[in-house]
């Protein structure tokens, strides 16, 4: 299977104010977005080739309702200061990948998408990030939606991934497998988010406001 990361989420407080902090780092940012029936709504911030989303519950009945339970990602949020992973990874096919499943899980048809379109959830617990899978997803999508950001970063080229447990999941293990990340454990949940190679050998923590740090 050859796949590539399409966007991560991370789960932030209603709001998502920890965006502000990457508005003044000097990124650009895109359009918010809701997701009816699923209780969700975020930020976003779009690079050449994959995109940042800053994701919160902003209906608690609609995330914990029956069509959406199974994503976890009521959970995931209100966990998101404990145990729960508070990221979600979604993987696209690469240019040279048809659109089959690289791992097993499941198929989530939101009410936000057309009948035609489905998300391919893995199953995991909350305590590993959420991994799902967008087979009709290409990177041509995200390079429409890119704007060249004032601090002039275009690419995320690699990530790293700190978990509190390791991750051991047949599905995580894929993921890794592929080169979409690299994990390691830690005492708290961190994403290391590389740009441009590090041409520029610049680092940018963004705690406490995002368990997120810039290295660019």
């Amino acid at each position: 299977m050859c796949i590539e990361l399409d966007h991560f989420f991370v789960c932030t407080a209603p709001g998502a104010p920890g965006g502000d902090e990457l508005v003044r780092f000097g990124l650009r940012e895109g359009p918010p977005n809701r997701h009816p029936g699923q209780g969700t709504a975020n930020r976003r911030f779009a690079f050449a080739n994959a995109m940042i989303e800053l994701l919160w519950v902003c209906d608690a009945q609609e995330a914990q309702s029956e069509s959406s339970r199974r994503t976890l990602l009521w959970e995931r949020w209100f966990g998101r200061a404990g145990k729960a992973s508070p990221f979600g990874f979604c993987l696209r096919p690469d240019a040279s990948q048809d659109p089959l499943p690289p791992f097993p899980g499941w198929e989530y048809r939101p009410s936000y998408l057309p009948d035609s379109l489905a998300i391919h959830i893995g199953d995991t617990s909350v305590e590993e990030p959420m991994w799902f899978y967008l087979g009709f997803m290409r990177r041509a999508n995200r390079e429409k939606q890119f704007i060249e950001h004032p601090i002039g970063i275009r690419k995320i080229t690699d990530l790293t991934l700190t978990t509190i447990r390791p991750v051991s999941s047949s599905v995580s293990q894929i993921v890794i497998q592929n080169g979409v990340l690299s994990t390691r454990t830690g005492p708290e949940h961190l994403l290391e988010v590389h740009f441009d190679g590090d041409r520029r050998s610049e680092t940018v923590d963004f705690r406490p406001h995002l368990p997120i740090i810039f290295r660019f």
